[in-house]
């Protein structure tokens, strides 16, 4: 499952090293910290691999 937008993967990348331990999981907002929860690594890898070209800056809600 690629990502939709450029937050979207960066927010994926940040879960993703919290969940490696790379990073505090304390010091995640927002999507990344319920990507974290919700989300396997595998999951999260697929998403934060998504290049950012072509991406736009936010997904729209619809």
């Amino acid at each position: 499952m690629p990502a939709k937008s450029k937050k979207q993967q960066m927010a994926a990348g940040a879960a993703l090293a919290a969940k490696r331990g790379k990073r505090n999981k304390s010091s995640l907002k927002g999507a990344s910290r319920s990507m974290v929860e919700s989300m396997s690594e595998k999951e999260l890898r697929d998403i934060a691999s998504t290049k950012r070209k072509g991406k736009p800056k936010r997904a729209s809600r619809s």
